[in-house]
């Protein structure tokens, strides 16, 4: 599966921004998603998790009630709706795939990486 990243930008303190994840290649059905960010000098960190049914969820402890993560598998997309945003969030986001059933914080569990979007929080 290809999978594409798209829907950063820069934004202002307290904003929104709405990340999309499109595959291609194979229904993304078939694999629980991720979303990963990594922000200069620092590792990949996980954001946010969903199965494979949409039915189960999973946050970053920085992300949570802030962050909403989706999928339409109907549309092969996964969503990110990223509110509140803080300077800190200011990172590339990358969505990735796994054939589990459900996500993981590990980024070693995922097989599939999309190319990343940027998002930058201005003060």
């Amino acid at each position: 599966v290809q999978l594409q990243a798209f829907g950063g930008g820069l934004v202002q303190a307290g904003g929104s921004l709405r990340l999309s994840c499109a595959a291609s290649g194979r229904t993304v059905r078939t694999y629980a998603m991720g979303w990963f960010r990594q922000a200069p000098g620092k590792e990949r960190e996980f954001v946010a998790g969903i199965s494979r049914s949409g039915g189960s969820t999973d946050y970053a402890d920085s992300v949570k009630g802030r962050f909403a993560i989706s999928r339409d598998n109907g549309k092969n997309s996964v969503y990110l709706q990223s509110n509140s945003l803080k300077p800190e969030d200011t990172a590339v986001y990358y969505c990735a795939a796994t054939t589990s059933f459900v996500s993981s914080s590990d980024p070693q569990v995922y097989d599939y990486w999309g190319q990343g979007t940027q998002v930058t929080v201005s003060s």
